[in-house]
């Protein structure tokens, strides 16, 4: 993991396309932007976990579903 330190104002680069803004810092929040391609999925890491756990409920409801089904 790369590790920055960025005040205000100032932006990352990640490849050619994607840019971070870091737009305001207060306390132990930090606002930023991100300018990126639409083509780019820009999802925050809680939601992509619940996602994730979602799915994994679904699968496992749809395989009692199947095995049940199949007695």
């Amino acid at each position: 993991m790369l590790v920055l330190s960025r005040k205000a104002g100032e932006t990352i680069w990640i490849g050619e396309d994607v840019e971070i803004v870091i737009s305001e810092v207060k306390g132990e929040q930090v606002k930023i932007g991100i300018r990126a391609p639409r083509n780019i999925d820009i999802v925050r890491g809680e939601l992509r976990q619940d996602v994730s756990e979602s799915n994994t409920e679904a699968v496992v409801k749809s395989l009692d579903i199947l095995k049940q089904s199949n007695k």
